[in-house]
């Protein structure tokens, strides 16, 4: 089967259904069905909405990696629902759950009520925990967001500690709730603490490499302990193990651990944001499995669900001091989700995905790193598992050493190195820790823009992401196939290329 041939798939809707009719009529009129219902999706939705304007296109079938359109292209997707996809479209373990609900004749809606199939999903994701914390977990069904779980972990530790204050880190992404933006720092009169992220390429101390993490924590360390910093005793802090929407940037291990004991030693709980990083996205089955850190509080969302809306926030049994209906929602009992999140959970534990995601991520991610040496417009390939990012720079505007992390502020240092590529400010071999090291150039998010189109036009779908959307991301599910990601990385490439060439010719 070729890589961009979906398996045999129900058929569509039948013509005289009233959306297929209503398209019928524009494409009678001398428009394709896709472009009708596009027209009317612009005229319709909100000026809010996000991929459907850089994703001109129109679902109509899916399996697997493959996304079929209504104009009949065959794409891979490493969108994946933003992550939320571990298997796929439609994947049969997930379609064999769903349809074992709906025959069974079990309720589709029964708010926290107990049910057998709530009872195998809360049993299957305490499977899965670090054991330190399922042996005495406690598990809060939120909304069906995860944001929606991120405003219940904060609420949780408020309440539990009686204190307010909150730590959280530059280029997070916790959703787009009031308190969520607050701890993403994307909302104004807030009670967050800003921290520095470490990550080697655009290292925030410039130098990168453990240095560079050593002296995030440092800095955190000394704004908790001094007691002319302004912070008061923090309710806890989150942070995600790798930062998705902030440019895929995975935290350093020892980072992690030390982030762990620093507010271990300090009372303050710690809350692991796993909604993107979950179910073996990253190599682990969480995260947090890289660095052996127990978090107190756990925020679990988007595969969870096995494609339909769920979110969880597991936590410390001492923490649970809530009083009954501290915290409720009407939709926190979707058996039909429950099931296909049971499904896929189970799966990719019985199917080691997680390793494999290890194991293929570190070759795609070689693979494309040959792009930072062909193409001086890429500057990083980073990532961890089957999360992975292609920062794309301007290399002939070198980066400001006042510049935020995101890198894309003017400045008068040349970054180039030998060839003209940008060099990265991670440490290089015989390098002395704390040396200074070259700047990068400035993100350029014109030219991740133009890589996706062109990915687009060769029938992948990514996206952006980073401070300014100049790291074109994938997320491809884990049941992606050698061939396949060969396949993805081949149109990545040449769509790299082909921006190249036209940025050169300008």
């Amino acid at each position: 089967m070729a890589v961009t041939d979906p398996a045999p798939l129900a058929a569509p809707p039948p013509c005289d259904a009233p959306h297929v009719r209503e398209a019928a009529t524009d494409e009678q009129a001398g428009h394709p069905v896709a472009e009708g219902i596009l027209r009317r999706q612009a005229a319709r939705e909100s000026a809010a909405r996000t991929y459907a304007r850089a994703l001109p296109i129109v679902p109509v079938r899916a399996r697997g990696l493959t996304i079929e359109g209504a104009d009949g292209r065959r794409y891979l997707d490493c969108l994946s629902g933003a992550g939320t996809l571990a298997l796929g479209h439609n994947h049969p373990v997930v379609l064999e759950a769903i349809r074992a609900v709906l025959d069974s004749g079990a309720p589709l809606h029964i708010l926290d009520l107990a049910t057998p199939v709530k009872d195998a999903f809360t049993s299957e994701v305490f499977r899965t925990l670090p054991p330190a914390l399922a042996d005495r977990a406690r598990i809060q069904f939120c909304g069906p967001a995860g944001t929606d779980a991120v405003e219940a972990a904060l609420k949780l530790v408020r309440t539990a500690t009686g204190r307010s204050g909150l730590l959280a880190f530059t280029g997070a992404y916790h959703g787009m709730t009031e308190g969520a933006l607050a701890a993403s720092g994307g909302a104004r009169d807030v009670r967050v603490t800003r921290l520095p992220y470490p990550q080697d390429y655009r290292c925030p101390f410039g130098v990168g490499g453990r240095r560079g993490a050593e002296l995030a924590a440092r800095w955190t360390e000394s704004l908790l302990d001094d007691t002319k910093s302004g912070i008061g005793h923090p309710a806890g802090m989150i942070l995600e193990p790798v930062q998705g929407e902030g440019g895929v940037n995975p935290a350093p291990d020892a980072w992690l651990r030390r982030m762990r004991s620093l507010t271990a030693d300090r009372s303050i709980p710690l809350i692991a944001d796993e909604v993107q990083t979950g179910v073996g996205r990253t190599g682990a089955f969480w995260a947090v499995d890289h660095s052996g850190v127990v978090p107190d509080v756990m925020v679990l969302s988007k595969a969870i669900g096995g494609s339909l809306p769920l979110a969880v926030i597991v936590y410390r049994d001492d923490l649970d001091v809530w009083q009954p209906g501290a915290h409720a929602g009407t939709f926190r009992g979707n058996q039909l989700a429950m099931a296909a999140g049971t499904a896929t959970l189970a799966y990719v534990r019985e199917n080691r995905l997680a390793e494999r995601a290890a194991v293929l991520g570190d070759r795609m991610l070689g693979e494309l790193r040959t792009l930072a040496e062909r193409f001086p417009c890429v500057g990083d390939v980073r990532g961890r598992g089957l999360m992975i990012g292609v920062e794309l720079v301007d290399p002939e505007a070198p980066g400001d050493p006042g510049g935020d992390q995101g890198g894309d502020q003017g400045g008068a240092r040349d970054s180039r190195g030998a060839g003209g590529r940008p060099e990265g400010v991670r440490l290089v071999p015989g390098q002395r820790p704390g040396t200074p090291v070259p700047v990068p150039p400035r993100a350029a998010p014109h030219l991740a823009a133009a890589v996706r189109d062109a990915c687009l036009d060769r029938g992948l779908i990514v996206e952006l992401g980073g401070r300014h959307s100049a790291v074109v991301r994938l997320l491809p599910p884990l049941t992606i196939t050698d061939e396949q990601a060969a396949a993805v990385v081949d149109r990545l490439a040449d769509a790299v290329a082909a921006v190249a060439r036209s940025h050169h010719r300008d």
